[in-house]
């Protein structure tokens, strides 16, 4: 039986169900489809992507499962952790290493860098939790991160890097965030600021490029699209025309036309039409909003569980519904880690293996890793 959301045989799904089954490797497909994977981000709200993507790991699906991934943002370095695999650790950094006052703190409102990427980019994700960049430069499915050129007003996706600086460039580009972040900052020869000024949502870098199924990851809940902008979207823009004339008028089409797609894309979620196909999972309108510069645990976590339990129940062809009356749940797992930061032999994992790090206990899932059903 169908959800109320979406369809249980959605092609997105009945695809990526037969790619489980039998997992051809990236170029060598018998289906004949090009599978793209679209990651929103949203600041801190990219949890509920992030708690996704460690759903689609631990139910057989891979990052080898798509032909290309694309991201924006914290999407963008949610796709990468994807890449490298063992997803459920990397999730961590929302609530472990991004919710502290060195990432966002409204005190350094005047000096308008109210997030530190340094912290995020130098700290957390070259050190922390370190992200797999060589791994990324080899993988057979690429990755485009989305950046907006401020000097030509248009969104640049990147999938080709020359070395590990050139990712972390463009990592950082993506997720140069206006307003709560001062100024531009440059990536090869032009000056950039976050992906989703001018592209609201990756899904249609990816029918841009020629995919026949895309699986669209949303931060924000599905609710009935607001069509009045707001006053901080009158700010946003002000601020933007500062940056470069015209950027702005770009963002306020940007989001005037992300809600349009929104609407239309959530009407052919039960009744997906004919191809190229979208599904665009989101939290549900009874789950609660993780705001971008959240910074309480608890919301965090919540967004967490919500996105996953959305996750394993589109892939498991689960309604929903039981994830609201409690008929399904994601169960949290603690893990136990020892680090050891004095060694640089810590450094950066290989594909497909966690940090090196001694654990006491190695979970399958992430803050959801697995799901209970109540039967």
């Amino acid at each position: 039986m169908d959800s109320e959301y979406w369809s249980r045989s959605h092609p997105v799904l009945e695809v990526l169900r037969s790619r489980r089954e039998r997992p051809d490797p990236p170029g060598q497909r018998r289906d004949g489809y090009k599978v793209g994977l679209a990651v929103e981000g949203g600041g801190i709200r990219g949890v509920v992507s992030a708690a996704m993507l460690a759903a689609l790991e631990d139910c057989g699906l891979p990052f080898t499962a798509f032909d290309a991934i694309y991201g924006t943002s914290s999407g963008a370095i949610n796709s990468a952790y994807y890449i490298g695999g063992n997803t459920w650790y990397p999730l961590s950094i929302y609530f472990d290493d991004l919710s502290t006052p060195e990432f966002v703190n409204f005190r350094r409102l005047l000096t308008g860098n109210i997030l530190n990427l340094d912290y995020a980019l130098d700290k957390v994700i070259s050190e922390v939790k370190p992200l797999d960049v060589p791994g990324l430069l080899v993988s057979p499915v690429p990755l485009h991160i989305s950046i907006t050129n401020v000097d030509e007003l248009r969104t640049v996706t990147v999938a080709k890097f020359e070395s590990v600086a050139e990712v972390m460039a463009a990592l950082r580009a993506s997720m140069w965030l206006p307003v709560a972040i001062r100024g531009t900052t440059h990536f090869r020869d032009f000056r950039a600021v976050d992906g989703g000024v001018l592209t609201a949502h990756p899904f249609q870098l990816a029918l841009d490029d020629g995919c026949t199924h895309v699986l669209s990851l949303s931060t924000r809940p599905i609710q009935p699209p607001r069509m009045r902008f707001g006053p901080m979207h009158y700010f946003t823009y002000w601020h933007l025309e500062r940056l470069q004339r015209g950027l702005g008028s770009g963002y306020l089409a940007a989001v005037r036309r992300y809600r349009t797609d929104r609407r239309r894309l959530q009407a052919r979620m039960r009744e997906p039409g004919e191809a190229p196909y979208v599904l665009d999972l989101a939290p549900l309108p009874w789950m609660a909003e993780v705001k971008r510069h959240e910074t309480r645990l608890g919301p965090i976590l919540t967004g967490a569980r919500g996105g996953y339990e959305l996750m394993c129940c589109a892939i498991e062809g689960i309604d929903p519904g039981m994830a609201q009356s409690g008929g399904v749940q994601a169960i949290p797992r603690f893990t136990f880690v020892r680090r050891d930061y004095g060694s640089r032999s810590f450094g950066i994992p290989r594909p497909g293996t966690p940090p090196r790090m001694p654990t006491a206990v190695q979970p399958s899932g992430s803050v959801g890793g697995a799901v209970e059903v109540d039967d």
